[in-house]
């Protein structure tokens, strides 16, 4: 018998890690997706999850391609069970003003951060309606809300996706699934503490609680959303950025 399957693109950064977990704790098969298992050391990784008691497997495909990422699914699909929970977390960033914004670096973030969800999103969804269950939970960010200084790219692939999010909650919704987004504030990965203390001091100054957020805060999004708790959720976005920015 299969096992109930929780795809996590970017699976193995600090935030994706960290949902990986909490899905596994849950009772899921636990598929992380790495763009490159050499470049970022899954193996390395996969035991250092073992080692906090926890069985990972970790499925190579870059986000950026269509065909790769219908390749990923359909070997998931097939040895390892159906995906139930797809949470569509890859991303990059390549800040700049946009004067000075080389084509490439616009390509790159939006080829990851957006047309990644769809490629990946395409090929799983497919199953989800047959089945006629499914849980999709795609990451936003914040800034994709409320824009970002130097972040066109990334806050233009980041709202981007939640209007993804919406549309296709529309479309799904008779069918037993729900699609919803999660819009991180600033989190305190390691990305994110290497930044130089000033900066980052003046950013938790411009946050209501007066600090950044923790991964495991994020995946307690997700891990919600996922779960029969948000069975009447759907087209939603769960903000997570401890009062940076309020909306309705």
């Amino acid at each position: 018998m299969h096992e109930k399957v929780a795809l996590i693109t970017g699976g193995l950064g600090g935030i994706g890690s960290e949902i990986c977990r909490k899905l596994a704790d849950s009772g899921y098969t636990v598929v992380a997706n790495t763009f490159s298992k050499a470049n970022e050391n899954a193996d390395q990784w996969v035991e250092e999850q073992k080692q906090l008691g926890y069985d990972m497997l970790v499925e190579e495909a870059d986000v950026t391609d269509y065909e790769s990422c219908k390749k990923m699914v359909a070997h998931i699909e097939a040895e390892i069970g159906p995906i139930e929970i797809l949470v569509n977390c890859a991303g990059i960033t390549r800040d700049t003003f946009l004067k000075n914004m080389e084509h490439a670096n616009w390509r790159a973030v939006l080829s990851t951060n957006l047309d990644g969800v769809y490629n990946v999103t395409k090929h799983v969804v497919k199953q989800m309606l047959d089945r006629e269950y499914g849980r999709i939970i795609n990451i936003s960010s914040v800034n994709g809300q409320r824009g970002q200084f130097g972040q066109t790219n990334y806050s233009a692939a980041k709202a981007g996706m939640h209007g993804f999010t919406m549309a296709l909650a529309q479309e799904v919704a008779r069918k037993g699934i729900t699609v919803n987004s999660v819009s991180p504030g600033y989190v305190a990965t390691t990305m994110v503490m290497a930044v130089d203390e000033g900066i980052r001091n003046d950013l938790i100054s411009k946050i209501p609680m007066q600090r950044m957020g923790e991964p495991h805060e994020i995946a307690n999004a997700v891990e919600f959303l996922a779960s029969d708790k948000a069975s009447y959720i759907t087209g939603a976005n769960i903000p997570v950025n401890g009062g940076y920015y309020m909306s309705f």
